[in-house]
C-alpha cells in the first residue's frame, strides 16, 4: 500500500509546464530525450500498473490535444491519429508500447506546429505583397513599413519575400510602382511629373532614372512610342 501511495506522490510531480514548452518550442532532433527526461522525473520506466501509466499519459494526451488545437489541428484529426481520450488505455498495455506512443505523440504535434508555422508564414509573405500592391502610391513605402504592417520583423520578411517571390521587397515595391506608371502613361493625358507622384515618387529624376531600368526607356520616350504625348 505504501509502495502505491509513494508512487502516486511521484506521478504527482511530473511538470506538465516542460512538456506544454517542449511542445511550443522543442526541436524534433531532441524531443524523443526531453520527453524521456521528463518521464524520468518520475521513474516511468518502472511502473508497472496500467491504472498509474495512464494517470501520467492523460495529462500528456490532454496538453498535446489542448496544443494542437490552438495550431489548428481540427479535434479530428487528432483522435484520428491518436485516438480519443476514452480509448487510449489499449496503447498503454506495457510500459514500451506507452513510451513509444507519447513518443510519436509529441514528435508529430512539434511536425504540426513546423508545418503550420511556414503555412503561417507563406500567407503573411502574401498578404505583405497584397497590401504592396494597394499601398504602392505611398512615397513612405519601405520595408519597414511592409513588416510593420503584416506583423513580422524587416530581416524575416525580406528572406521569406524573396524566397517566395524571387526578388527583394524593395524591388517589388518599385516595379509595382512602374508597371502601374506605364499604364497612366499609355491611357490618360497625365503629365510625367503626375504620373511620378500618383505610383509613388515625389522626385521626378529618380523616378525617370528608376521608370529607364526596368524599361529601357525613359518616361517622355515610353509616352511618346504610346503616342498619347499630351
Amino acid at each position: 500500500m505504501n509502495d502505491k501511495s509513494d508512487m502516486m506522490q511521484d506521478v504527482k510531480r511530473v511538470d506538465i509546464r516542460k512538456v506544454e514548452d517542449l511542445l511550443q518550442s522543442g526541436k524534433l532532433e531532441d524531443c524523443t530525450d526531453k520527453l524521456d527526461s521528463i518521464l524520468e522525473e518520475v521513474d516511468f520506466s518502472r511502473i508497472g500498473s496500467l491504472v498509474i501509466r495512464l494517470y501520467v499519459c492523460m495529462d500528456i494526451y490532454v496538453a498535446a490535444h489542448t496544443f494542437a488545437e490552438k495550431i489548428g489541428i481540427s479535434n479530428e484529426a487528432f483522435c484520428e491519429r491518436f485516438g480519443i481520450a476514452d480509448d487510449i488505455g489499449s496503447k498503454l498495455m506495457n510500459t514500451d508500447d506507452t513510451i513509444q506512443f507519447l513518443r510519436k505523440m509529441i514528435y508529430d504535434c512539434i511536425m504540426w506546429r513546423i508545418g503550420s508555422a511556414k503555412e503561417s508564414g507563406k500567407s503573411i509573405v502574401a498578404k505583405a505583397r497584397d497590401y504592396i500592391d494597394m499601398n504602392y502610391m505611398n512615397d513612405e513605402l519601405s520595408l519597414l513599413v511592409v513588416a510593420e504592417a503584416v506583423g513580422l520583423s524587416p530581416s524575416y520578411l525580406s528572406t521569406q519575400f524573396k524566397k517566395k517571390y524571387g526578388q527583394n521587397l524593395s524591388e517589388y515595391i518599385a516595379a509595382a510602382r512602374i508597371a502601374h506608371a506605364r499604364e497612366l502613361l499609355c491611357c490618360t493625358s497625365k503629365m510625367i511629373y503626375e504620373v511620378a507622384y500618383d505610383v509613388g515618387f515625389r522626385d521626378y529624376r529618380y523616378f525617370s532614372q528608376i521608370f529607364k531600368k526596368y524599361t529601357g526607356q525613359t518616361p517622355r520616350q515610353f509616352q511618346t512610342n504610346a503616342n498619347v504625348c499630351p
